[in-house]
């Protein structure tokens, strides 16, 4: 069934079950493979794309109920070029293995186009159910603290954001 779909910022028509989730539109028809499998039910976070500016698990989301929404993946983000979570994240040195940092970058990205001036619990609990099998909780939340913080005291930087309204 043909599906038509805005992703990072393009109109795209699929040919796709109604019930495939959107990770294998994503990653299998539209071959954007920035986009990670980690879990398949929506757990892990590895998975995360910004629908409407929401985070969300693209493993479980019927690319159905995605059609005339605005998708964001990893790779349409920045699409000309490093936002400033991506930058931090390097400077950082926050990936280990780096499986899992696709879904991080994606969830501190809404957080911060949400709240640019996150407190650890507002982070603890915007990055809740992104599992990183490295443990590099730590170096997220440092790396989110300063890309707050360069957000908040730089002007017009490289922004988080994908959706600069915020999303919700």
């Amino acid at each position: 069934m043909p599906f038509t779909l805005q992703v990072n910022g393009k109109s795209t028509e699929v040919d796709a079950p109604a019930d495939m989730p959107l990770l294998w539109v994503l990653r299998d028809v539209l071959d954007l493979q920035g986009t990670k499998y980690g879990c398949g039910a929506g757990l892990c976070g590895a998975c995360t794309v910004h629908i409407d500016g929401v985070p969300s698990r693209s493993c479980i989301t019927p690319v159905s109920t995605a059609e005339g929404k605005q998708i964001t993946t990893i790779e349409g983000l920045g699409p000309s070029g490093l936002t400033l979570v991506q930058q931090v994240w390097k400077e950082q040195e926050v990936a280990q293995c780096g499986y899992c940092q696709a879904g991080q970058i994606m969830a501190a990205a809404a957080l911060l186009a949400k709240n640019p001036v996150p407190t650890d619990a507002d982070i603890d609990s915007a990055m809740d159910g992104n599992l990183c099998r490295c443990g590099t909780y730590l170096s997220i939340r440092a790396a989110i603290h300063k890309a707050a913080a360069e957000l908040t005291t730089t002007p017009n930087p490289t922004t988080a954001r994908a959706n600069p309204t915020g999303g919700r």
